[in-house]
């Protein structure tokens, strides 16, 4: 059981950092980690309301994160 809540504590965000890594949008990159967490809760791997808590809390350090990153720079040529 500590291990559902300890990667709801880290793998939300991580996923946010890395959609967001990739499509350059960090609401996009927070749109798709939210369409996975809501399938695992409608599947029943998320069963308790303190683990969509902690899924929650999540997902916004990791925006807050995705927000803080260093924007790609643009090389001219």
């Amino acid at each position: 059981m500590v291990i559902r809540y300890l990667a709801g504590l880290t793998l939300p965000g991580l996923l946010v950092l890395l959609f967001t890594r990739v499509t350059y949008n960090r609401f996009i990159g927070l749109v798709l980690t939210v369409a996975l967490i809501a399938g695992s809760v409608y599947k029943g791997y998320t069963n308790t309301f303190i683990l969509i808590v902690v899924d929650a809390f999540s997902l916004t350090v990791g925006f807050w994160l995705a927000a803080k990153m260093k924007p790609r720079s643009v090389k001219k040529s």
